[in-house]
């Protein structure tokens, strides 16, 4: 687990960045901040006392995204290179389908890196809810904390809709549990779930999925209504992520209020 003062040390250094190339670098704050006390998936650059680089490996069942960032002014030194260099080592001794490094589709730097080390493979929209008039009209949905004897059904679900086997989705769970996840009830029956994560005012959606055999039924644009309503009035910001090709999902989401923000590019890197 990261120690309270290197999280502020990163989060410091992500100021810096964003700050100078007007980005929003995606460092998964919801996986940092729950890593395993064993867990070789940060590496660290200092000069003197100051990090002025890091990059963080996040696992996501047979793939395997990279993101890190060197401070402006010490750039071109060959800093990320080294941690890269360090953080492929490390991959070695696991099993991945997928190396991906990620970067802001407009950090003149990052797609400089990535074009010279990876190959692109996709983009993926983070997009936020703008106040719009959103009104639950579907009784028979309704949500609720998942429970630990919902585990069963959240990897099931995982792995029918995010294409992975069960223990890859499983791995997901494996420090957090159904923590943050919620369950999407059809007339008491669990169709679909969904999971929060808190970034101070900011509410993120990840893994939003409905079981395939209750698609098409409105299900999935309540259950969105719901979680984006509730998290309103919290005074919370509500985000969420997709990639453009899923054009069903992308018309749900702007329909219903939400509007793209960021992107975030992704690069496959060469099999190690």
């Amino acid at each position: 687990m990261l120690k309270k003062s290197s999280l502020n040390e990163i989060k410091q250094l992500q100021h810096f960045c964003e700050q100078e190339e007007g980005i929003e670098l995606k460092l998964n704050w919801d996986l940092l901040e729950t890593r395993k006390a064993a867990e070789k998936s940060d590496f660290f650059h200092y000069e003197g006392e100051q990090l002025v680089g890091f990059l963080a490996l996040y696992s996501f069942g047979n793939k395997v995204e990279i993101c890190g960032m060197v401070h402006p002014k010490n750039r071109r030194q060959g800093i990320f290179t080294q941690l890269l260099t360090e953080a492929l080592e490390e991959l070695k001794k696991q099993s991945f389908h997928s190396i991906l490094l990620n970067t802001p589709a407009n950090s003149k730097s990052g797609k400089a890196f990535a074009n010279k080390y990876s190959r692109y493979s996709f983009s993926e929209y983070q997009m936020k809810w703008e106040a719009t008039d959103l009104k639950p009209t579907y009784d028979q949905v309704s949500l609720r904390p998942a429970q630990a004897d919902d585990f069963d059904f959240i990897i099931e679900l995982d792995a029918a809709c995010f294409q992975m086997e069960k223990k890859e989705a499983a791995t997901m769970y494996e420090l957090g549990g159904t923590s943050g996840s919620v369950i999407i009830d059809y007339e008491h029956n669990k169709v679909g779930k969904l999971r929060w994560h808190e970034e101070k005012e900011q509410s993120w959606i990840y893994g939003f999925a409905v079981a395939p055999k209750a698609q098409g039924k409105g299900i999935g644009r309540e259950a969105l209504i719901q979680a984006v309503l509730e998290e309103v009035k919290k005074g919370q910001e509500v985000f969420l992520e997709v990639v453009p090709e899923n054009e069903h999902a992308l018309h749900l989401y702007t329909s219903c209020g939400f509007r793209q923000v960021s992107t975030q590019d992704y690069y496959e890197m060469k099999a190690i």
